[in-house]
Protein backbone atom coordinates (compact mmCIF):
# COMPACT_ATOMS: atom_id res chain seq x y z
CA UNK A 1 0.00 0.00 0.00
CA UNK A 2 1.45 3.35 -1.00
CA UNK A 3 1.61 6.34 1.27
CA UNK A 4 -0.51 9.34 0.38
CA UNK A 5 0.35 12.74 1.79
CA UNK A 6 -1.77 13.79 4.76
CA UNK A 7 -1.46 16.75 7.08
CA UNK A 8 0.29 16.39 10.41
CA UNK A 9 -1.79 14.36 12.82
CA UNK A 10 -2.22 15.33 16.46
CA UNK A 11 -1.47 12.69 19.06
CA UNK A 12 -4.50 10.95 20.53
CA UNK A 13 -4.94 11.27 24.29
CA UNK A 14 -2.38 9.17 26.14
CA UNK A 15 -1.85 8.48 29.81
CA UNK A 16 1.59 8.30 31.44
CA UNK A 17 2.11 4.97 33.23
CA UNK A 18 5.89 4.69 33.67
CA UNK A 19 7.68 1.40 33.12
CA UNK A 20 10.32 0.54 35.67
CA UNK A 21 13.64 2.21 34.70
CA UNK A 22 15.29 -1.24 34.74
CA UNK A 23 13.23 -2.13 31.64
CA UNK A 24 14.45 0.47 29.13
CA UNK A 25 17.50 2.56 28.23
CA UNK A 26 17.59 6.31 28.82
CA UNK A 27 18.53 8.08 25.60
CA UNK A 28 18.13 11.34 23.69
CA UNK A 29 16.44 10.20 20.52
CA UNK A 30 16.21 11.31 17.78
CA UNK A 31 19.55 13.06 18.33
CA UNK A 32 21.28 9.88 19.57
CA UNK A 33 19.47 7.49 17.19
CA UNK A 34 17.07 8.23 14.34
CA UNK A 35 13.52 6.94 14.76
CA UNK A 36 12.82 5.07 11.53
CA UNK A 37 10.19 2.44 12.36
CA UNK A 38 7.02 1.69 14.30
CA UNK A 39 6.79 -1.90 15.54
CA UNK A 40 3.33 -3.39 16.13
CA UNK A 41 3.01 -5.94 18.93
CA UNK A 42 0.27 -7.96 20.62
CA UNK A 43 0.67 -8.45 24.37
CA UNK A 44 -0.58 -12.04 24.80
CA UNK A 45 -1.81 -10.58 28.11
CA UNK A 46 -4.50 -8.29 29.39
CA UNK A 47 -3.67 -4.59 29.63
CA UNK A 48 -3.36 -4.72 33.45
CA UNK A 49 -1.11 -7.79 33.34
CA UNK A 50 1.14 -6.28 30.66
CA UNK A 51 1.32 -3.06 32.71
CA UNK A 52 2.51 -5.07 35.72
CA UNK A 53 5.17 -6.74 33.57
CA UNK A 54 6.49 -3.37 32.34
CA UNK A 55 6.60 -2.14 35.94
CA UNK A 56 8.42 -5.24 37.23
CA UNK A 57 12.18 -4.44 37.35
CA UNK A 58 13.04 -8.10 36.75
CA UNK A 59 11.06 -8.31 33.49
CA UNK A 60 13.62 -6.55 31.24
CA UNK A 61 10.92 -5.68 28.70
CA UNK A 62 8.83 -2.62 27.83
CA UNK A 63 7.13 -0.78 25.01
CA UNK A 64 6.59 2.91 24.44
CA UNK A 65 2.81 2.57 24.23
CA UNK A 66 0.03 0.05 24.80
CA UNK A 67 -3.50 0.24 23.38
CA UNK A 68 -6.48 -1.30 25.20
CA UNK A 69 -8.84 -3.50 23.24
CA UNK A 70 -12.24 -2.43 24.54
CA UNK A 71 -11.99 1.34 24.19
CA UNK A 72 -8.68 2.24 22.51
CA UNK A 73 -7.23 3.73 25.71
CA UNK A 74 -3.51 4.43 25.26
CA UNK A 75 -0.97 4.15 28.03
CA UNK A 76 2.55 5.48 27.50
CA UNK A 77 5.18 3.50 29.41
CA UNK A 78 8.47 4.78 27.98
CA UNK A 79 9.18 8.28 26.68
CA UNK A 80 9.85 8.38 22.93
CA UNK A 81 13.32 9.81 23.52
CA UNK A 82 14.22 6.63 25.45
CA UNK A 83 14.78 3.12 24.09
CA UNK A 84 12.09 0.60 25.01
CA UNK A 85 13.12 -3.06 25.03
CA UNK A 86 10.41 -4.44 22.76
CA UNK A 87 11.77 -5.71 19.47
CA UNK A 88 14.28 -8.34 20.60
CA UNK A 89 16.87 -6.66 18.36
CA UNK A 90 19.00 -3.82 19.79
CA UNK A 91 19.37 -2.05 16.43
CA UNK A 92 15.60 -2.00 15.94
CA UNK A 93 14.98 -1.04 19.57
CA UNK A 94 17.16 2.03 19.11
CA UNK A 95 15.42 3.03 15.86
CA UNK A 96 11.77 2.32 16.57
CA UNK A 97 8.72 3.09 18.65
CA UNK A 98 7.01 -0.02 20.02
CA UNK A 99 3.23 -0.17 20.32
CA UNK A 100 1.69 -3.11 22.20
CA UNK A 101 -1.94 -4.03 21.64
CA UNK A 102 -3.95 -5.78 24.32
CA UNK A 103 -4.99 -9.24 23.25
CA UNK A 104 -3.85 -12.56 21.89
CA UNK A 105 -2.69 -13.38 18.37
CA UNK A 106 -5.16 -16.27 18.12
CA UNK A 107 -8.18 -14.34 19.44
CA UNK A 108 -9.32 -11.84 16.77
CA UNK A 109 -12.15 -10.53 18.96
CA UNK A 110 -9.52 -8.43 20.75
CA UNK A 111 -8.77 -6.50 17.53
CA UNK A 112 -11.66 -4.08 17.92
CA UNK A 113 -12.52 -1.03 15.89
CA UNK A 114 -11.56 1.15 18.87
CA UNK A 115 -8.15 -0.53 19.12
CA UNK A 116 -7.41 -0.21 15.39
CA UNK A 117 -8.53 3.43 15.20
CA UNK A 118 -6.70 4.57 18.32
CA UNK A 119 -3.50 2.75 17.36
CA UNK A 120 -3.65 4.02 13.77
CA UNK A 121 -4.04 7.60 14.97
CA UNK A 122 -1.03 7.16 17.27
CA UNK A 123 1.03 5.58 14.49
CA UNK A 124 0.09 8.35 12.05
CA UNK A 125 1.14 10.98 14.61
CA UNK A 126 4.44 9.18 15.24
CA UNK A 127 5.12 8.97 11.51
CA UNK A 128 4.39 12.69 11.13
CA UNK A 129 6.62 13.63 14.09
CA UNK A 130 9.62 11.56 12.96
CA UNK A 131 9.20 11.71 9.17
CA UNK A 132 8.57 7.96 8.97
CA UNK A 133 6.90 6.97 5.70
CA UNK A 134 3.44 5.50 6.32
CA UNK A 135 4.28 2.27 4.55
CA UNK A 136 4.52 -1.41 5.48
CA UNK A 137 8.26 -1.18 5.00
CA UNK A 138 8.42 1.20 8.00
CA UNK A 139 5.43 0.01 10.04
CA UNK A 140 6.37 -3.52 10.97
CA UNK A 141 4.94 -6.42 12.88
CA UNK A 142 7.18 -7.81 15.61
CA UNK A 143 7.55 -10.98 13.53
CA UNK A 144 9.19 -8.87 10.77
CA UNK A 145 12.03 -7.60 12.95
CA UNK A 146 15.23 -9.45 11.98
CA UNK A 147 15.94 -12.21 14.46
CA UNK A 148 12.43 -12.03 15.94
CA UNK A 149 11.35 -14.97 18.05
CA UNK A 150 7.75 -13.76 18.35
CA UNK A 151 4.91 -14.16 15.84
CA UNK A 152 2.86 -11.09 16.72
CA UNK A 153 0.73 -9.40 15.66
CA UNK A 154 -0.33 -12.72 14.14
CA UNK A 155 -2.55 -13.91 11.30
CA UNK A 156 -5.71 -12.14 12.51
CA UNK A 157 -4.19 -8.64 12.46
CA UNK A 158 -5.81 -6.83 9.52
CA UNK A 159 -2.85 -5.03 7.98
CA UNK A 160 -4.87 -3.64 5.06
CA UNK A 161 -7.41 -2.07 7.38
CA UNK A 162 -4.73 -0.80 9.75
CA UNK A 163 -2.65 0.79 7.01
CA UNK A 164 -5.71 2.46 5.44
CA UNK A 165 -6.44 4.00 8.84
CA UNK A 166 -2.79 5.04 9.38
CA UNK A 167 -2.58 6.65 5.95
CA UNK A 168 -5.87 8.47 6.59
CA UNK A 169 -4.47 9.78 9.87
CA UNK A 170 -6.38 7.39 12.12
Amino acid sequence: MEETPTPAVPYPPTHWIPADPANYTVSARPESYPVDFVVVHVTEETFPDARRIFQNPRAKVSAHYMVASADGYIGQFVREKDIAWHAGNWNYNTRSIGIEHEGWTDRPEYFTDALYRSSARLTAALCARYGIPRTRERILGHIEVPGATHTDPGPHWDWNRYMRLVIAGG
